[in-house]
């Protein structure tokens, strides 16, 4: 591996570090502070958080097509590292400022300033998937970069995991607000430096075909491009369960189990899942993505049992079990799919001539993510408001329901239609090579 590669795969990982910085703050930990530092009800918070991530979710494909018609000396998708990390960060640290100012105006402040990060964070975020399929034609080399990413992903959580309550205990000195006010500054400013990184060492080495497509062609890649519906649909219901189980992760670990001392450890086990995401490359010589997607798609429902049997018997070990096996397995599902969409790319141009890499990537992944996100922490939200749940207190029967089904159940029954899609993926695997073969002998004759 030449020094440029490696290079060039470490600061592909620097992107997803920079945006979990900040993000993997707001998708752990925005629910419980909502709720319980900034005072805003269960009901509230969860419809700000729906309501906020589907307007946002609309973005993505108007952020796509912005990056197809993006022209600039450093190419398409590398420059807006540069033009979108410093307002990113700027809005992720007033998402978690607290104004002192009527329930009313606290759930609009809060949805403005979510829904502005959310907006900034698909313009930064899409390009790193985007850009995948300019650095390198060869599908061995994504899937290695995609799990470089993976790695820079879980790095970034791990840090803020590991570290997040614990300044924000330290900074604010027994005041949540004032621990969040002044820890969030750190994270956005090393946030900036890392997009920074990558903007510099990334270059886009596959050649634009320099051919302008109309917001109607841009959208006539997707017309029978059955490998991206495929991914689309299963990412949906892949980020609902994730993030409705992190959502309710907080609640479950403090009132069901009654060990709020286990949930940054919990969380920082999230690092656990590159055992199995740096394997991918290697099993993927032995068994097929899509038998890979559905073993990661599988394991999570299986995982979310084992947790079921835990609680049940009270067994922290058993929960903590499933917990961990359900980080290994999602990994594998979270990580497939941020690298096939590149091959997805490849099949809608060789099917209608269109390479419409930015609006593919964008509704693939950050549509998924947002729209999937936002019902993923607003319905656990949702069933803890009907279950009666009231902040800061021991909670009932009704209550501790509620929480259960948000964290094990919801997710459960998401990774399970997850699965369903995906069972369709083989046959557009096998076509991989032939697609290549016949996209570079169209570039030789142009």
């Amino acid at each position: 591996m030449s020094s440029g590669s490696f290079t060039r795969r470490i600061s592909y990982a620097s992107t997803d570090v920079a945006g979990q910085l900040v993000f993997c703050v707001i998708s752990f930990y925005l629910l419980k502070f909502y709720t319980d530092v900034y005072g805003i009800s269960a009901a509230a918070a969860g419809t700000i958080l729906l309501v906020a991530r589907l307007i946002d979710a609309v973005d993505a494909p108007v952020w796509g097509i912005i990056f197809d018609k993006t022209h600039s000396k450093w190419g398409r998708h590398r420059p807006w590292f540069l033009w979108l990390c410093v307002p990113f960060a700027s809005f992720g640290v007033m998402t978690f400022l607290t104004p002192d100012f009527s329930h009313g105006a606290k759930v609009l402040y809060a949805g403005f300033t979510y829904i502005i990060c959310s907006i900034l964070y698909t313009g930064i975020n899409t390009p790193v998937t985007s850009i995948l399929s300019s650095l390198s034609p060869d599908p061995r080399e994504r899937l290695i970069l995609t799990s470089f990413r993976m790695f820079g992903s879980k790095l970034g959580v791990l840090i803020v995991n590991l570290s997040a309550m614990e300044l924000v205990r330290i900074f604010g000195g027994g005041d949540d607000r004032r621990g969040y006010m002044l820890v969030m500054p750190l994270y956005a400013v090393l946030s900036v430096l890392l997009f920074l990184f990558a903007f510099r060492n990334l270059t886009e080495v596959v050649p634009d075909t320099g051919r302008q497509f109309s917001i109607r062609e841009s959208f006539g890649a997707l017309k029978g491009n059955w490998p991206w519906i495929i991914i689309f649909t299963s990412n949906l219901f892949f980020w609902i369960a994730f993030i409705s189980r992190i959502s309710a992760a907080p609640y479950f670990f403090e009132y069901t189990l009654g060990r709020k001392d286990l949930l940054s450890t919990a969380f920082s086990l999230d690092f656990v899942s590159l055992a199995t995401i740096l394997l991918m490359p290697t099993c993927a010589r032995w068994i097929s993505k899509r038998n890979l997607w559905i073993v990661g798609l599988a394991g999570s429902v299986l995982a979310q049992v084992v947790v079921y049997q835990g609680m049940l018997m009270q067994s922290v070990p058993l929960v903590m079990t499933g917990w961990i096996l359900g980080i290994l397995t999602s990994g594998i599902a979270m990580a497939l799919p941020f690298s096939i969409l590149a091959e997805s790319v490849d099949y809608g141009e060789w099917r209608t001539g269109i390479r419409a890499a930015g609006l593919l990537t964008a509704v693939g992944t950050a549509f998924c993510i947002k729209a999937g996100s936002g019902l993923g922490g607003a319905l656990p939200a949702w069933i803890m408001a009907a279950h009666d749940y009231v902040p800061n207190v021991a909670q009932g029967a009704r209550s501790l329901q509620g929480i259960s089904i948000g964290f094990i159940w919801l997710p459960a029954v998401a990774y399970a239609l997850a699965i369903l899609p995906v069972l369709f993926y083989q046959k557009y695997e096998r076509l991989e090579p032939r697609i290549r073969e016949e996209l570079a002998a169209r570039a030789q004759k142009s």
